[in-house]
């Protein structure tokens, strides 16, 4: 088995033949991921964020670091998240209660995760929760889930705060083709962020892209 360190607690393995992506982490497993020698296998079809690791672009998380995750869904990515942001915070929206009652097991497991049930939409519901974050990741599959993420990011995200939106085409708009949808969001985005990366999320994930931006 050959390991190597990608950022904090992230890391690429050899293994049985395969590459795999894989936190460091002294839990258990939380959706069904292999554990293996203090690492945990982050599945790349079951994460958008693993997928992105697993195709070679690296965000430089910092152990300390305070997030605010739009779509947390039961946890799957925020698991892994947690093991990466040991010493700092997540803020974790999530509006369908039934992936949140899943979700608050891994909430009551992991001390650093604070969870929020929660329109991503209206985030003046929880302003009085949640702080200023360095980061923002957003994985929301709605029509307005551009204007979810600027919104949050005017309000929560500190200056030179770095943010990563998921984008699904066909939530945005279905009857065009995928590449004008994801040339308009990168447009539209650019009006108010630095774009650091932008790319596919294939073969992983169908017509998503990633974005990576800095306020």
């Amino acid at each position: 088995m050959k390991i190597r360190k990608l950022v904090h607690n992230v890391y690429l393995i050899e293994k049985d033949g395969k590459e795999i992506i894989a936190t460091k982490s002294g839990y258990g497993s939380h959706y069904g991921e292999k554990v293996f020698d203090g690492y945990r296998e982050w599945i790349p079809y079951r994460s958008k964020l693993a997928a992105i690791f697993l195709k070679g672009y690296s965000i430089k998380f910092k152990p300390n670091w305070k997030i605010l995750y739009l779509g947390a869904a039961s946890g799957t990515t925020a698991s892994h998240l947690a093991d990466i942001v040991e010493d700092g915070i997540i803020y974790a929206i999530e509006y369908s209660a039934k992936p949140f009652a899943k979700f608050l097991g891994l909430a009551k497991e992991r001390k650093n995760i604070i969870p929020i049930l929660e329109d991503a939409s209206k985030p003046w519901r929880y302003s009085g929760i949640v702080e200023k974050v360095d980061f923002i990741y957003q994985d929301i599959a709605q029509k307005n889930q551009i204007e979810i993420f600027k919104l949050n990011s005017k309000i929560f995200l500190k200056k030179g705060g770095e943010g990563m939106i998921m984008v699904k085409a066909r939530s945005i708009d279905s009857t065009v083709e995928s590449e004008r949808v994801f040339s308009r969001v990168i447009e539209d985005l650019s009006k108010n962020f630095e774009i650091l990366k932008h790319g596919s999320l294939e073969p992983f994930h169908k017509d998503h892209i990633f974005v990576h931006v800095r306020s």
